[in-house]
């Protein structure tokens, strides 16, 4: 599976998903890095079909109004120590990779997995 991690999430996040297998990529390997305007990490989830993982409301509204980015993980997790994250991460990924064949928009949350239609 393909993923954009974006900026407020940690690289070490990006490393743990290449680790088991999958594409991804962190705002910090643009060339703009933590910096890339979020129109333009909607272009490049659409152009190259990557699951933008994010904590930022802005690109919620943006998958509402105009179907951007191409798929949405929204972290909402409120504070999390990174490690706590990335084992939520690790200890969900196969149904979260299950559930983003089928929907393009789900929510992550320190107890939950949720769909949105």
């Amino acid at each position: 599976m393909k993923f954009l991690v974006d900026a407020q999430l940690p690289l070490r996040l990006a490393y743990r998903l290449r680790d088991v297998g999958h594409d991804v990529l962190h705002t910090r390997e643009l060339p703009r890095q933590n910096s890339t305007p979020d129109s333009a990490i909607n272009q490049i989830s659409l152009e190259q079909e990557r699951i933008v993982i994010t904590k930022d409301l802005d690109f919620l509204e943006s998958f509402l109004i105009r179907q951007q980015p191409y798929k949405l993980l929204l972290v909402t997790t409120g504070n999390i120590k990174n490690s706590d994250l990335e084992a939520l991460f690790l200890n969900n990924l196969s149904q979260l990779v299950e559930l983003l064949e089928q929907h393009n928009y789900i929510e992550l949350s320190r107890n939950a997995l949720i769909v949105h239609q």
